[in-house]
């Protein structure tokens, strides 16, 4: 039997067409992401004519380029839809092909099976057996296969030649369990075909899984002296007991907005007005000054010595440091001296400063990557080197949607080259096309439309689209920031912030907070979106620890939520998102699984969240699981995480929700 015949590519169909093969990005154009230990789920259309029996299997090549085989499943029959599975070890350039053929043994056993329990054919059955095996014995040594189904096999022919025994017992070894287990491991493989290599990209955990924590240093120890008749700033070294606190809330990434020096032509004062006053300090994305440009620190905040001292201690936490990249100029930027080309100028002579009619933004000026491309880009490659240098390994860019998507693509190609470990967070709320595009041309994480989105049929629609592009967008949610506080969050207030904390923290596997948010600062600006007294403006101390003493303080909540976010890999995943039912339409009902295979334990991991969506009034209602997909076949037990209480549920469970003391419960599967 000739099983040797090479694998047919993808110039046609193939032998065993092989269709619809995901996870794929633009039909290979990029690669598919993963982070190391994330199971990639690979799905195939695969089928051939007639009634023979085939088998498909996944051929994994790691990045020293060793495959290695796996066999697929068909999970639907009547689709001809096959799945398998990998689980990438470590970081660095990985593909996947899918591979389908004739599977002689399959068809013989299937054949053998029925034919010699009606008494047919039985000695021409055995005969058969014979060739098959002796073929699947021939392929061992190419195939490396263990010394225990070499045997398997030999026993099997020689019991298929014993004409003393009844044919039933001659072919029962063939047909055992373990010889089908063996030959679905190492199958008799004729006529291979197989798809397209698909690249898979594999990074670091933090590209998927991660809570982050965005603070202004000016803002840490700022303060105001009548006598001295004004504001002093607060500086790196003073920031340093926040980095202790954000390392107590759990969090994992210390996000700092811009440090560089700041312009002072149009500066914006308090609530973005249009004159700024003495002692205004300016928005820090109106980037530099005679002090510096992107390269330096402003001289409030401390010296470059200072800032190494910073993320020494936050690294010696535990933490990562997360710098803002706004790629914009005041037009106090040495750039606009050195470089007017890197600039739009305009018919009268002018720069154009940045606007989005009828806003205007006389402080900052757009970068143009159309007369200098080559020197605009090493400018910034350099810039982004020398903070790498001094200890960042993530980076928040600030519209990056405003920037050639080419340019991205070239300079993350090159910053994954020369530091795989870096990361980086598009902050591009726009359309989705450029936003799915961002991701697809090297972004690790994406800001997401999460804010806006509050009823459960909102989320759940979202979420499905998240969930669609997960192999390649990862969504980071962030209930507020520096720029955004929703009507929903300001009408809310406290049960607002703690509902759509929990949603955040539980429904994406990155999400972050921007400082204020424990004390619950949602007053907004008039005509804005954004809080009044914007810290974008103005020094904004806070009195942490004084809240958090007189019970106004959310830190023990969000110090809660990472805790469970630590120590349950269900809610480290996108994927495995299900929604379930509810009779109230007002509740939003998920679950996420990880099976014992991918959790440290060995155990499954089971999370079901059952949350309010509105921050008023409450409910009492009837909830409704897909248990056969949670593989849960009886009554179970599960503990709300959030207050230790345990229930007995099962397909239908009773739950009473209130938004002014209890608007959800995380539970654990703990028995089923």
């Amino acid at each position: 039997m000739a099983t040797k015949a090479k694998a047919a590519m993808t110039t046609g169909i193939g032998r065993i067409p092989i269709t619809s093969v995901s996870p794929s990005v633009d039909d290979g154009r990029f690669p598919v992401k993963a982070v190391v230990g994330e199971r990639v789920r690979v799905h195939a259309t695969s089928f051939r004519e007639g009634h023979d029996q085939m088998g498909v299997q996944l051929l994994v090549t790691n990045p020293e380029g060793d495959t290695v085989r796996s066999p697929m499943t068909c999970t639907n029959p009547g689709l001809d839809r096959w799945e398998g599975s990998f689980r990438p070890d470590r970081e660095g350039e990985w593909s996947y092909r899918v591979e389908a053929f004739d599977a002689p043994y399959l068809t013989w056993a299937h054949n053998a099976e029925v034919k010699i329990a009606a008494g047919i054919d039985e000695e021409l059955m055995c005969a058969e057996g014979v060739i098959v095996l002796k073929a699947a014995l021939a392929e061992i040594p190419k195939k490396k296969r263990p010394k225990t189904h070499r045997a398997r096999l030999e026993a099997a022919i020689d019991a298929l030649t014993n004409t003393s025994l009844q044919p039933s017992a001659r072919i029962a070894p063939a047909l055992a369990a373990d010889m089908h287990e063996a030959m679905t491991e190492y199958p008799l493989r004729r006529w291979p075909t197989r798809s397209a290599k698909i690249a898979v990209r594999v990074e670091r955990e933090r590209a998927l899984y991660g809570s982050w924590y965005e603070f202004f240093p000016r803002s840490e120890g700022a303060h105001f002296d009548p006598e001295q008749g004004g504001w002093t700033s607060g500086t790196l070294e003073s920031s340093l007991p926040q980095l202790d606190r954000i390392k107590r809330m759990g969090f994992d990434v210390a996000y700092l907005t811009p440090i560089h020096p700041i312009g002072t032509t149009h500066r914006k004062g308090r609530n973005n007005t249009l004159t700024a006053l003495e002692g205004d300090p300016g928005s820090p994305y109106a980037i530099g000054s005679p002090d510096g440009g992107h390269d330096a620190i402003h001289p409030d905040l401390g010296t470059i010595e200072d800032f190494d001292r910073f993320v020494a201690h936050a690294k010696s936490l535990g933490l990562e440091v997360a710098l803002d990249i706004a790629l914009q100029c005041s037009p106090d930027h040495p750039w606009v001296k050195e470089h007017p080309e890197w600039f739009v100028v305009r018919a009268d002579g002018t720069i154009a400063y940045a606007e989005n009619p009828p806003k205007k933004y006389q402080d900052i000026y757009p970068l143009s990557f159309d007369t200098d491309y080559r020197g605009l880009y090493e400018a910034i490659r350099d810039v982004l080197e020398y903070w790498i240098s001094h200890g960042v390994t993530l980076f928040r860019v600030d519209n990056p949607h405003t920037k050639p998507v080419r340019f991205w693509e070239e300079l993350l190609a090159e910053f994954r080259e020369t530091h795989p470990e870096v990361l980086f967070l598009a902050e591009a709320f726009t359309k989705p096309a450029m936003m799915h595009t961002l991701a697809k041309v090297g972004y690790h994480q994406s800001y997401t439309y999460f804010a806006w989105r509050h009823s459960p049929e909102e989320l759940r629609e979202y979420m499905e689209e998240l969930k669609a592009a997960a192999h390649y967008m990862r969504p980071s949610f962030w209930p507020t920031t520096h720029d955004i506080l929703t009507p929903f969050m300001s009408d809310g207030g406290w049960n607002a912030f703690r509902l759509r904390a929990i949603l955040a923290a539980t429904l994406s596997p990155t999400w972050g907070i921007y400082s204020g948010f424990e004390l619950v600062e949602h007053q907004p600006r008039p005509g804005a979106q954004e809080n009044i007294d914007n810290e974008k403006y103005e020094y904004k101390p806070r009195d942490y620890e004084g809240a958090l003493r007189s019970g106004r303080s959310l830190e023990p909540l969000l110090t809660r939520l990472n805790e469970i976010r630590k120590a349950h890999p269900a809610l480290q995943t996108l994927t495995t998102t299900r929604f379930h039912g509810s009779d109230d339409d007002r509740l939003l009902v998920f679950s996420k699984h990880v099976e014992g295979r991918d959790t440290e334990s060995g155990l499954d991991d089971t999370i079901i969240v059952v949350s309010m969506t509105e921050a008023h009034g409450g409910t009492s209602t009837w909830i409704h699981l897909d248990t056969e997909a949670l593989n849960i076949h009886s009554d179970f037990m599960v503990e709300d995480l959030l207050t230790g209480e345990q229930f007995l549920w099962d397909r239908d469970s009773y739950v009473e929700l209130n938004a002014d003391f209890r608007p959800a419960h995380i539970l654990r599967v703990i028995r089923y």
